[in-house]
């Protein structure tokens, strides 16, 4: 693939910067319809909202955010069969951005009462979604060469940009929303949607030179020599293994993390000391630390894997650390409860909950961009977006155990939620670092660790 004659920025190939501002701005976009969709739903003023229960608000959107993690599969299959990436990703932006748009079309254009022009823009953003998402990391993968130890520095560098247009999403789609009304929020994330269309249609030619253009299958079938799709080797079903059961692991690690949203997010409502003087912090505050630290600590914590090269840790070992680091940022949650004593009307520092963000955070950048580059490295070619759809659909199921969790605070309480997160997750790192090493050796040198070692049944990779 002609991929690197567009030279190098920072010591990664260009194409990864594009790849970083599409993603940015589609995340803008994702990020700023769902900031105002549940408050534009629940709307019962003269603003233009629907006017629904909060509880039908909620259901709706458990069900819209479930099925953007389900259309990656589809998605995935069918750039992997027919479209490639590079038009599956543009057709997924057309189509998220004519959804964007669809919801923000004044009620005096469609009938003020129905809401077949607000479902007709949800089914939109959701095919977009799962042409789009498992296709742009894809690419990122496709940038480097099998055993590429810059590889894992790029999907952190990438994972910046998806945060950088989360923290952007939040702050004008609700600035334009309050000004302007729900529409003009609906129209900002169409704007943005519009932006990563055309950053992706200027430069992709130039930067990505014919990564993307051609589905994975036939690309697969043509390294083959018979020239037609064979099953698949020992050393493949060996790297699917590994996917698998690191998806495991991932399923902890977001089922404690998303209590962020949730149970840490009434935590910090309602039992926070959030006065500095005589300004109260807002509790909704706090949710924007995750990315600002992300934003911040991503291109040190590149910066650290590609330095160290070829004694950078493998994935599994950095997985551990992720979840070794959410159980210190829960530990730090335990601390604040104790603070209370047991008295729940005492209010707790709220440097208890930056710090539990920060190791929260710190965890997340060992394991949710390296969890992203691992598919790439060992998803069978054939298969590489599908897997990458397989791989969000853990995020799904981790959504689901969290809202479980997070519900059951009433009956165990604040202390026993934390600590047995908090037990999980270090249990479940001291098991991968047992496991750790025959995992490596199921990825059979996909990472460079035992590419002498064993070569055998190995599959050449196209990047």
């Amino acid at each position: 693939m002609s991929n690197l004659r567009s030279g190098t920025l920072l010591g990664h190939p260009k194409g990864l910067f594009l790849l970083f501002g599409t993603e940015l701005w589609e995340r803008f976009s994702y990020y700023a319809m769902r900031a105002i969709l549940v408050l534009y739903l629940t709307d019962k003023t003269i603003n233009g909202g629907l006017g629904w229960s909060t509880q039908d608000a909620l259901n709706l959107y458990g069900i819209y955010t479930g099925l953007v993690y389900i259309t990656p599969l589809i998605g995935g299959w069918i750039a992997d069969n027919f479209l490639g990436q590079r038009r599956s990703i543009i057709i997924g932006g057309l189509l998220m951005a004519l959804g964007q748009f669809t919801l923000a079309l004044p009620n005096s254009m469609v009938d003020p009462h129905s809401v077949t022009a607000f479902y007709l823009g949800l089914g939109l953003l959701i095919i977009g979604n799962g042409m789009f998402k498992p296709n742009i990391s894809t690419m990122v993968g496709d940038l480097y060469q099998e055993g590429d130890n810059r590889r894992d520095g790029a999907f952190t560098i990438f994972y910046m940009g998806i945060n950088l247009g989360s923290l952007m999403a939040g702050i004008i789609a609700g600035a334009a929303s309050a000004a302007y009304g729900w529409k003009a929020g609906f129209l900002t994330a169409g704007i943005g949607m519009l932006l990563s269309l055309v950053t992706q249609l200027v430069f992709a030619e130039r930067l990505l030179g014919d990564i993307g253009k051609v589905p994975a299958a036939k690309r697969a079938a043509a390294m083959n020599k018979s020239g037609k799709q064979e099953p698949m080797t020992k050393q493949e079903r060996d790297r699917l293994k590994v996917i698998m059961i690191m998806g495991l692991f991932v399923v902890i690690f977001w089922a404690g993390f998303e209590q962020a949203g949730g149970l840490m997010n009434i935590f910090s409502q309602q039992y926070t000391d959030r006065m500095i003087g005589s300004f109260e912090v807002p509790a909704a505050w706090f949710q924007s630390l995750n990315p600002f630290f992300v934003i911040t600590l991503a291109p040190i914590i590149a910066g650290i894997w590609v330095k160290l090269g070829p004694k950078e840790p493998s994935s599994p070992i950095k997985f551990a650390m992720g979840l070794f680091f959410l159980a210190i940022g829960f530990l730090c949650m335990i601390g604040a409860v104790m603070q209370q004593g047991g008295d729940i009307t005492v209010k707790t520092s709220m440097m208890w909950l930056v710090g539990a963000y920060f190791f929260h955070t710190l965890g997340e950048l060992c394991l949710s961009p390296i969890g992203l580059s691992m598919v790439t490295k060992l998803a069978p070619l054939r298969l590489a977006s599908l897997m990458m759809g397989a791989w969000f659909g853990f995020n799904a199921i981790a959504n689901y155990v969290a809202g479980i969790i997070g519900s059951q605070v009433g009956e165990a309480g604040p202390m026993a939620i934390f600590s047995g997160i908090a037990i999980a997750a270090t249990i479940a790192g001291v098991l991968l670092l047992l496991c750790s090493n025959q995992l490596i050796r199921w990825m059979h040198g996909a990472e460079g660790k035992a590419v002498e070692e064993d070569t055998t049944d190995a599959q050449p990779v196209e990047a």
